[in-house]
């Protein structure tokens, strides 16, 4: 065994929630070394975000700490507090949230009013008029391009509710990384092509971990932000035997092909769409592209994993048919090419698609998993939770019992962190997808 350092806080992961809670520990005065088995920060499940900035969730707390985060979003150098180079940007190019059963817009417009998020009511007519090129056909429920009903006419139409304050970050990679470097000026340490193998505990509390060149890092607190890799971590710390909620690895595509003509506007881009009417979402970018993700419909399998390690790493021509197709029915104008293009993640999805902010069982053990597909939006303010609610727990209080509680600096909502329990009830109104 190689003895390594002393130190306040180990980070497991440097992803973009990885490297914001160890900025936010950092300038709470804390030694931080933060470890990743990739080789720079945010070359995970990070890069293969969609990066998208948006509010509508099904629960106070999850509207909430979206709408704390765009202004960080907004402000992005100073929330860093450090010159970092190049900045990942956000692209305010407004969201439309298509009207579905599943989610219908009565059960969270009430939230939007409650946090304060500015929104528009749109009818088919508004939706058509608005968003160029855009059939507002009800086609539910989303269906497989082999089922003759996919085809069909319909002859309803939905409407759809407008964000202007929503959007994208142009980079999720680069967010990480400005992350990261803001951390490292803070004092904290990255060590990245550094996998754990061990994580050591004395008398009921971690005491350390240990890497695959037998380096020990001793720390009283560890954060498993790993990712996909969270799982595995949890079992060499031997803790998630009290967990009501599970996460396991999920393989995803997003597919990238252009734009149709008109789709994006002048000087701009066109807004993100989320379509659980017809089981996908897609949002343009700088340059004419367009990408194209799935909403995990009923008709789809998922591609859960045993080991993230596993995970084939090119686009499928399958997957990417599928999407871009049902892309198309939205977007009439829109070619379906013949040759798949795109980026694969594996995601770190939790059985509700509601993140892990926690303490666990094993003292100075905490998690910040669960996190994939709709928490890059939250990172900034996840940083600052992370670190409120460690303080908070190392400090006596019973978190389990009596919730720690986050007072946002941009927005003054109070965001109650007892929502994203380890030991909390399923949320009845969530919408079973990545969306929340």
């Amino acid at each position: 065994m190689v003895s390594g350092v002393s130190v306040d806080v180990v980070v497991i992961g440097a992803g973009v929630i990885g490297s914001a809670i160890a900025l936010e520990l950092a300038k709470a005065g804390r030694e931080v070394v933060v470890v990743d088995r990739a080789g720079g920060a945010g070359q995970g499940s990070t890069s293969a975000s969609s990066a998208v900035v948006r509010y509508n969730f099904s629960t106070f707390p999850g509207v909430a700490t979206a709408w704390e985060s765009r202004f960080c979003w907004s402000a992005w150098a100073d929330h860093l507090g450090h010159d970092v180079g190049e900045l990942a940007r956000f692209e305010r190019s407004g969201l439309v949230m298509i009207d579905v059963d599943t989610a219908p817009r009565i059960g969270w417009l009430p939230l939007f009013d409650e946090v304060g998020v500015p929104y528009e009511e749109w009818d088919s007519a508004t939706l058509a008029a608005r968003v160029a090129g855009i059939d507002p056909g009800r086609f539910w429920p989303p269906k497989r391009l082999d089922d003759e009903a996919f085809w069909a006419d319909v002859p309803d139409s939905l409407g759809a509710v407008y964000t202007a304050d929503a959007g994208y970050v142009t980079d999720p990679q680069l967010a990480a990384q400005n992350l990261a470097v803001a951390a490292t000026k803070e004092g904290a340490d990255f060590r990245f092509r550094s996998t754990v193998t061990a994580v050591e505990t004395i008398g009921g509390r971690v005491s350390a971990i240990v890497l695959s060149d037998n380096t020990k890092i001793s720390t009283p607190v560890v954060v498993n932000a790993a990712g996909p890799w969270s799982g595995r971590l949890n079992q060499l710390a031997g803790v998630g035997s009290d967990f009501t909620i599970g996460v396991r690895p999920l393989r995803q595509e997003v597919a990238h092909v252009l734009a149709p003509e008109g789709y994006h506007r002048a000087g701009g881009v066109g807004p993100v769409v989320a379509d659980m009417d017809l089981g996908t979402y897609f949002r343009g970018e700088v340059g004419g592209g367009l990408l194209i993700g799935g909403t995990e419909p009923e008709c789809d399998p998922l591609h859960w994993l045993d080991d993230p390690d596993d995970a084939a790493v090119h686009p499928t021509m399958a997957v990417f048919e599928a999407q871009v197709t049902r892309a198309a029915r939205r977007l009439p104008e829109l070619k379906v090419p013949n040759r798949a293009r795109g980026v694969v993640g594996v995601y770190d999805a939790a059985d509700d698609w509601t993140p892990i902010y926690d303490r666990t069982d094993l003292a100075g053990f905490y998690v910040a998993m669960g996190t994939s597909g709709n928490q890059f939006k939250n990172a900034p303010v996840v940083g600052r939770l992370m670190a409120k609610l460690i303080a908070e727990v190392e400090a006596g209080t019973d978190h389990d019992t009596n919730p720690v509680r986050y007072h946002g600096e941009h927005t003054g909502l109070t965001i109650n962190l007892g929502a994203f329990s380890r030991k909390r009830e399923r949320n009845a109104d969530n919408s079973g997808t990545v969306m929340g």
